[in-house]
């Protein structure tokens, strides 16, 4: 692992403003969204709707990702993505859901998940996940992936190489039918082969009109997911490997999630339709 520092809390800038035009969730201005008591299955019109979200989403984050590089701020990543989403109509999924400040989340080194962008300066050999949400047409599209700052050991880089295969591997574990613990247990038993952690307590969830329905998608093997995967379910899978323990701390903020150990983590993300004969990403650029 890289001797560098552990990550501490940077400046937050002002809040980044969205054109009014901009249709928002119910959430914002809302201390919390209210439960979604819908279906899990949507229809086609539905899917369509979100396939133009997620990719919007997918697009955002490559543009942020454009600007990685040892001496960018996490602040001026979140500005690019929020300006991508916000030009194509789009509203920043997070900016306001639960309070949350920013327009994606960005996780360096030993953060899990939900950093805050601020004034963090990203460092040659850090390891930053985007996580990007576009909400348009009354539905959400959810991804994120894990990118290399610079020149990055090859622990890092093995890290996150198979945290992406492990997402590839479950996502052609999903098959109508299943129980959706099918995912987890794909996820843990290659994760399993390496010695990492694999992030229990923060999962996969359904997604469609709401950010979050309810629906759990465990990346582990939960004998408590035996929901039968059905055509037309719309879900995030997004697994969170880890050099060491899957424990986690969580900072002051009341967000951002640090590995116990503080080694580090990859986690990458897709939203996914299921499909009579597998699933279909819904998340692509």
């Amino acid at each position: 692992m890289s001797g560098q520092s552990l990550l501490v809390p940077g400046e937050l800038s002002p809040t980044r403003s969205v054109p009014g035009a901009i249709a928002r969730p119910e959430y914002v201005g809302k201390p919390a969204p209210t439960p979604y008591t819908g279906p899990e299955v949507q229809d086609a019109e539905t899917i369509e709707r979100m396939r133009i979200a997620g990719g919007i989403a997918a697009r955002a984050m490559a543009e942020a990702a454009k600007l990685i590089a040892p001496g960018v701020t996490t602040d001026e990543l979140d500005r690019v993505a929020h300006t991508y989403m916000c030009d194509h109509g789009a509203y920043p999924s997070t900016l306001g859901y639960r309070g949350f400040p920013k327009s994606l989340c960005t996780s360096v080194n030993e953060v899990i998940c939900h950093g805050i962008p601020d004034s963090t300066v990203l460092h040659d050999g850090d390891i930053v996940n985007l996580d990007v949400t576009a909400y348009i047409g009354g539905v959400h599209g959810d991804n994120n992936a894990t990118y290399l700052v610079g020149e990055v050991d090859e622990e890092s880089r093995l890290l996150v190489e198979r945290t992406e295969e492990s997402l590839a591997r479950a996502i052609k574990a999903v098959k109508p039918g299943r129980q959706i613990n099918v995912i987890g247990r794909v996820i843990e038993s290659y994760a399993k082969r390496f010695g990492y952690g694999v992030v229990r307590d923060f999962t996969g969830h359904g997604i469609n009109t709401s950010f979050h329905s309810g629906l759990i998608v465990p990346h582990y093997d939960s004998p408590h997911a035996t929901t039968l995967i059905q055509p037309g379910m719309t879900f995030t899978i997004e697994p969170m490997l880890t050099l060491g323990t899957h424990e986690y701390d969580m900072w002051d903020d009341g967000w951002t999630v640090v590995t116990k150990d503080r080694r580090r983590t990859a986690q990458f993300e897709h939203t996914l339709v299921v499909t009579e004969s597998g699933a279909e990403i819904l998340t692509l650029p």
